[in-house]
C-alpha cells in the first residue's frame, strides 16, 4: 500500500558509486510503503532500470554527457549548484499540482545546494554520506577545530576519538593531498560546518562496524546509520527479487561471467575490480597482470579496455584460468561460492559489499577515502591484507603475489575467513527487521508521517 502522507525525493550525484546507495536507500523506503522518487541527471537517468521507484530528470546544466562537457570541476559544480536548484524547485511544484506533494528530499552529500531548496518549500531536509562514518568524523574534527589542518607529517601519529591510530597516508586523500581536490574538498567541509541545518543526517553504514566510533561521538553529532544500502537479496531478503541495485552506466558481462564461474571449485577464484572512477596506470596495470598469473589461482578481472590496457602475452597465456571483462554485476560475482578472494581499490561501496557478501579482500587503495577503508579492512575488521607501494608507487606483481597467497592459503587465511563470515551475518542483521539500522530507517518514516 503506497502511504500517500510520504513522498520522498531521493538526490543522487551522477556517478555510480553515488546512485547505487541512494537508489538503494530509495528501494528500502518504498518497500515500506513511502512514495520514493529518485531524482538524477539527463545523462544518467536512462541508465536507471528500477521499477519500485519513480525516477525524474532534473539537470546540472550538461545534459548531453553530464561531468565530461564540463570545462572544469569548478565550472561542473558550480553549474550543478544554479541549474540543479532550478529544476529539482520544478520537480517539486510539478509534484505539488499532480496531487503528490513531496515532504521531504534526501540527498547527496556533494549537493549541499538542496537543503536550500527543501527550507524553500518548508520540507524536510536529509543528507546522505555514501562514505564510513570514521571518515565522515575526521572532516567533523577538523570543521570543529579539533583537529589541524592541513594535517602535518610530524603530528602522526594522528588520534582521533574512536579511530585507531592513523599515519597521513592512511588519511583520505583529501585530506593528506588537499590541493589537487580543493572544489571537492571545498563542497564537503562546507557540508560538515552545516550538518545542524538537517532534519537527518544519513550515513551507509551499521553501528556494529564502527562501534568504537558511535560509543565516542554519541550525543556529539547527529549521524544516523541506516546501512549498509546492498541490495536486499544478500542481506535480510525483504524485498522480493532485488538482486540488483538497478542503474548501470556501463553494460556488464553477467553471463559470460556465471558460467565462466560454474566451471570453477569453491573459492578458488580472485574477483579482481578497483570501482567506476579508478584509472589505474600502465605499469601499475601490467604489475597486477603478471602478479594473477604468478599466483596460479582462477581469477575474474574487470578492466575498462583490456586491448589497449593489458600486455597481449598476458592476454593469450591465461588460457581458461582467467576471464577479463569490461563490467559485470559485481554482487553476483561476489555472492558466487567459487570466489575466493576480492582484490579491491576499497571504495566504500565495494568495501560494504566484499563485507556484507563475506570475501576476504586484498586492499589496494587509489585515492578518496580508499586508504582508511584499506588499513581498517586489515586491521580493525580483520577481512583482508592492504598492499605495499614501492618507493615508485607502485605495487609490484611479488608484492600481489605474496597478498593474494596470505588470504587464499596463508597462515592468516583461516581467521580473515572467520572475520569475514562474522561480519557478513553482522551486516545482515543490521538490516533485518529489529537491527539498528532498520529501526533508524523505520524511526524517519514514521517522524516523516506524523508530520
Amino acid at each position: 500500500m503506497q502511504n500517500q502522507k510520504g513522498h520522498v525525493i531521493v538526490l543522487t550525484y551522477p556517478a555510480q558509486g553515488h546512485i547505487n546507495p541512494l537508489l538503494q536507500f530509495a528501494k528500502r523506503l518504498a518497500s515500506k510503503g513511502l512514495k520514493a522518487t529518485l531524482a538524477t541527471t539527463h545523462y544518467t537517468v536512462k541508465s536507471i532500470h528500477e521499477t519500485s521507484v519513480g525516477v525524474e530528470p532534473i539537470s546540472d546544466g550538461y545534459d548531453e554527457s553530464g561531468f565530461k562537457q564540463a570545462p572544469s570541476v569548478e565550472a561542473y559544480l558550480d553549474s550543478f549548484n544554479t541549474v540543479g536548484s532550478r529544476t529539482l524547485s520544478e520537480l517539486i511544484l510539478k509534484f505539488s499540482a499532480s496531487g503528490s506533494p513531496v515532504n521531504c528530499i534526501v540527498y547527496d552529500s556533494l549537493l549541499s545546494w538542496a537543503i536550500d531548496v527543501a527550507k524553500k518549500f518548508n520540507i524536510y531536509g536529509a543528507v546522505f554520506f555514501t562514505n564510513s562514518a570514521s571518515v565522515c568524523s575526521m572532516y567533523w574534527h577538523i570543521i570543529h577545530g579539533h583537529q589541524a589542518f592541513p594535517v602535518k607529517q610530524e603530528t602522526e601519529p594522528l588520534l582521533m576519538p574512536g579511530l585507531p591510530p592513523l599515519a597521513l597516508s592512511d588519511l583520505p586523500s583529501f585530506l593528506s593531498q588537499p590541493a589537487p581536490h580543493s572544489p571537492y574538498l571545498a563542497l564537503i567541509l562546507e557540508q560538515f560546518s552545516s550538518l545542524e541545518e538537517n532534519d537527518w543526517v544519513f550515513c551507509n553504514s551499521f553501528e556494529e562496524l564502527e562501534s568504537e566510533l558511535v560509543t565516542e561521538m554519541l550525543g556529539l553529532w547527529p549521524l544516523v546509520m541506516i546501512g549498509p544500502m546492498v541490495p536486499s537479496s544478500y542481506l535480510d531478503q525483504e524485498i522480493d527479487g532485488d538482486r540488483d541495485y538497478g542503474a548501470n552506466l556501463w553494460k556488464p558481462t553477467t553471463d559470460q561471467c556465471m558460467k565462466w564461474l560454474e566451471k570453477k571449485p569453491p573459492e578458488s577464484v580472485i574477483y579482481i575490480s578497483f570501482g567506476s572512477m579508478a584509472d589505474i596506470a600502465a605499469k601499475q596495470v601490467e604489475e597486477i597482470a603478471w602478479g594473477l598469473k604468478a599466483s596460479n589461482q582462477n581469477f575474474l578481472w574487470v578492466v575498462k579496455e583490456p586491448k589497449t590496457k593489458l600486455p597481449d602475452e598476458f592476454l593469450s597465456s591465461i588460457g581458461e584460468t582467467g576471464l577479463v571483462v569490461t563490467w559485470c554485476n559485481q554482487l553476483e560475482v561476489l555472492a558466487h561460492q567459487a570466489v575466493g578472494c576480492f582484490i579491491t581499490h576499497c571504495g566504500w561501496n565495494s568495501t560494504l559489499e566484499g563485507l556484507s557478501l563475506g570475501v576476504p579482500m586484498v586492499a589496494m587503495p587509489q585515492w578518496s577515502d580508499q586508504p582508511t577503508n584499506a588499513k581498517f579492512v586489515e586491521e580493525l575488521w580483520g577481512v583482508g591484507v592492504k598492499v605495499k607501494k614501492n618507493e615508485e608507487g607502485i605495487v609490484s606483481r611479488e608484492e600481489l603475489e605474496m597478498c593474494i597467497r596470505e588470504v587464499m592459503v596463508g597462515e592468516r587465511s583461516g581467521q580473515i575467513k572467520k572475520n569475514s563470515l562474522k561480519w557478513r551475518e553482522a551486516a545482515k542483521k543490521a538490516v533485518s527487521i529489529g537491527g539498528t539500522s532498520d529501526d533508524n530507517i523505520n524511526e524517519f518514516i514514521l517522524k516523516l508521517l506524523s508530520g
